[in-house]
């Protein structure tokens, strides 16, 4: 891929995945732009959202797009050379909560998201990490909409990780590479 380097980290709720992603996004530059899909719709993702930007490095900047990911990043993007993309599992979320129930159709409009900030990448040349979670391993949902919602994360996540140069799976804090330069690392081939 032209551009830079394109980085999936993935893990559970809980799993250190997004402390990963911001210490790999500081190693790599100074110029830092972090791309929030989360909204405050409750006091409980307020304070997710509060909790995040504390332990954000103060000379990062923040730009804040549960939608139009491409068209915001293009006009705020100026001289980041990171974008950390946090996250993928709030996005197909949001997409959801704007009335698209349905798996095939939640799994085009979020690909249709991403594919704008690839093409965005390819032509600027910044670093991409992007934190998505790993929802299908736990237990089955017990409604529809939990289904679906599962069934399409699983789907985006694996068509983010054949786009991505690596991918990594945070466990317990610990970061498990499973994709390194775009080839399978674990397990082997």
């Amino acid at each position: 891929m032209a551009g830079g380097k394109v980085i999936l980290v993935l893990g559970g709720a809980r799993s250190g995945k997004s402390h990963y992603a911001q210490a790999l996004a500081e190693g790599l530059s100074r110029k830092v732009l972090y791309l929030a899909t989360a909204t405050p719709g409750d006091r409980e993702m307020q304070a997710r959202i509060a909790r995040h930007r504390a332990v954000r490095p103060p000379h990062w900047r923040t730009l804040e797009a549960p939608f139009g990911l491409a068209e915001a990043l293009g006009e705020a993007l100026g001289d980041a050379e990171v974008v950390l993309l946090d996250c993928i599992t709030l996005l197909v979320s949001n997409i959801m909560m704007q009335g698209t129930e349905d798996e095939d159709s939640l799994v085009r409009e979020a690909v249709s998201e991403l594919e704008g900030v690839l093409e965005l990448r390819a032509a600027r040349g910044f670093d991409l990490i992007v934190v998505s979670n790993e929802v299908g391993m736990g237990l089955v949902p017990p409604y529809p909409m939990g289904r679906v919602f599962r069934d399409a994360m699983g789907r985006v996540n694996q068509w983010l990780a054949s786009c991505a140069d690596d991918v990594v799976f945070v466990v317990a804090g610990l970061p498990l590479t499973l994709k390194r330069d775009g080839i399978l690392v674990w397990p082997k081939a």
